[in-house]
């Protein structure tokens, strides 16, 4: 493929690819993900090539491996196009049926489909799923239909026309200005205004700039970040080469770990790709814009989520964070003015572009624009990844999306922001997903939801937590380094049943010390889940502390002296 010269050359290679395309021809997408991989996707997609060329249907049916669609309690995952229909758990031995009766004879195989359990209505579209009804899917909708490995895939769908409308018709200051109107806020927990950021950098005097694709997502039990990236690298690719353009960036990073191969396989094949079309490198579509982006193999560390700690490693120093004297966008990487954002803000910005800053102003509520993507896991029927308005309860995530708690049992807690959240009861459920009123509840706007049912010892995950926090700690400053093991040492104590009056007390005073004079927002965070379930669910530490009694029969020293 040669490389494509200017936007209007970009529209033409489209409608080719396009053209090429019979949307009347039968089309079989699995999905690919990690998760439905670890389901057995490989040897499925394997098992429908051959009994298609067994039945001499090449030529007349396409078969690809396909982003990951979300319902990953369900996979493997298979949509047949043009009908939409969806099938779920798919198996190697269903190929064959499916190939001749669905393909062939175009009839449904109803034991495959989803079967709602409380109606046992069957629903034939992906579309009529309830997992799927309520989510709002901007971001993710397109993922079963495009094969990640194929920029042909997502050209076919309109992308890289965001990159190819912002060469041909807008400034580098009317893009800021746009992503400045959407309201567009980082989908870290932070929820720093996008726009003003990449403005500040813009403006800010050295050269040369940089930008940077945080996909680190080390939080135990959360998936979105990485999975997104697996699935739609060339969205992420166009949001960072716009944001580019825009501050005047000529070098761009994603900083991913090597635990997710998959992920940063991807990544780097779509840079490839966009390489050879010409979307980046010299002269992006025939403009005197150059960009290259990189994959960085980040060190594995937690603390590497903090943006200074993230940048100290990328300049091969120890990844531990630093005082911040300065705005990473006045000096951030190697000291030059840097704009760091989650891969979920990258991943919003074609969007904004196409559709325009009003329209996208208008999803969600008046602070909190756009949509959110979750990673939805815990005691939940329906385990998967979630796009959803701002401004949806967490109710609704829960019972509507997530199908309710496992087993008929009754809804603990949601566990919300990772190692540095807090925990949402059961009378906080219809807070909104907003990052003032999460603010407010001392809840922080992380990529996934545990859910805990009645048989989670809320002790129990705190220490997990805990524990977790004090491994990963750079050990820089003494509130984090020591206040986190000496927190642990104390949570050891009531979960062995040998806790003591005042301990509740006393860890209630380090988490306050923590949470004001740790250096970075690792430290400073790592004692929200103890002070959040502190507040909401006391009377459990109190049980293990009097009463030496673990209420959900997890803790087993003390289920064991009481013979549970």
């Amino acid at each position: 493929m040669a490389q494509i010269k200017s936007p209007e050359e970009l529209e033409k290679v489209r409608q080719g690819i396009l053209s090429g395309r019979d949307p009347s021809k039968p089309s079989i997408s699995v999905c690919a993900g990690s998760a439905c991989l670890a389901s057995g996707a490989a040897e499925v997609i394997a098992a429908f090539k051959a009994e298609i060329k067994k039945q001499g249907l090449e030529a007349d049916v396409d078969t690809k491996g396909a982003g990951c669609p979300g319902f990953c309690e369900r996979g493997p995952v298979v949509v047949i196009y043009p009908e939409e229909i969806c099938y779920l758990q798919v198996k190697p031995e269903d190929v064959s049926e499916i190939v001749s009766s669905t393909i062939k004879e175009k009839k449904v195989i109803d034991r495959l489909l989803y079967v709602d359990p409380s109606t046992g209505e069957k629903a034939v579209h992906e579309y009529d799923i309830p997992f799927y009804k309520k989510q709002m899917r901007l971001v993710i909708g397109d993922n079963i239909k495009i094969d990640p490995k194929s920029i042909d895939d997502y050209l076919a769908v309109g992308g890289y026309s965001a990159l190819g409308k912002v060469i041909r018709s807008m400034t580098p200051d009317q893009v800021i200005e746009e992503v400045s109107k959407s309201n567009l806020r980082g989908r870290s927990g932070s929820g720093f205004p996008a726009g003003f950021k990449w403005e500040s950098c813009r403006k800010s005097e050295g050269e040369p700039k940089y930008i940077i694709c945080n996909c680190h997502e080390g939080d135990p039990g959360a998936f979105a970040d990485r999975r997104l990236l697996e699935a739609t690298p060339h969205t992420v690719l166009e949001g960072m080469i716009i944001g580019c353009y825009a501050i005047g960036a000529a070098e761009g990073y994603i900083f991913v770990g090597d635990e997710f191969p998959q992920t940063v396989e991807n990544a780097r094949l779509a840079i490839k790709q966009a390489e050879e079309y010409g979307f980046l490198g010299k002269n992006i579509l025939g403009s005197d814009f150059d960009l290259t982006i990189k994959v960085y193999i980040d060190g594995g560390g937690y603390v590497l989520g903090e943006s200074s700690s993230l940048m100290a490693s990328m300049e091969g120093k120890i990844g531990e964070p630093r005082t911040k004297y300065d705005h990473a966008t006045d000096r951030g990487l190697w000291a030059k003015p840097t704009v760091l954002n989650n891969l979920q803000t990258w991943v919003n910005v074609p969007l904004i572009i196409n559709q325009g800053a009003d329209s996208f102003s208008k999803i969600g509520t008046e602070e909190s624009t756009g949509t959110r993507v979750f990673s939805l896991t815990g005691k939940v029927n329906n385990i998967g990844m979630v796009e959803v308005p701002m401004g949806m309860t967490f109710r609704e995530i829960v019972f509507d999306i997530g199908g309710g708690i496992r087993g008929n049992k009754k809804f603990k807690a949601l566990q919300a922001g990772g190692p540095m959240g807090g925990f949402i009861p059961e009378n906080l459920l219809d807070l909104q997903v907003d990052y003032e009123e999460m603010k407010k509840a001392g809840l922080a706007m992380g990529p996934g939801l545990i859910v805990a049912d009645e048989n989670t010892c809320i002790v129990d995950m705190v220490k997990y937590y805990l524990t977790f926090l004090a491994n990963e700690s750079c050990g820089k400053c003494t509130p984090c380094r020591d206040g986190l093991r000496h927190m642990l040492k104390i949570m050891n104590r009531i979960t062995e049943g040998r806790g003591q009056k005042g301990d509740l007390e006393l860890l209630e005073i380090l988490s306050e010390v923590q949470k004001s004079a740790a250096l970075c927002a690792l430290g400073q965070g790592a004692s929200d889940p103890l002070r959040a379930s502190l507040k909401h669910f006391r009377d459990e530490y109190e049980a293990h502390i009097e009463e030496k009694r673990c209420p959900a029969g997890v803790c087993k020293v003390l289920s064991t002296a009481l013979n549970i």
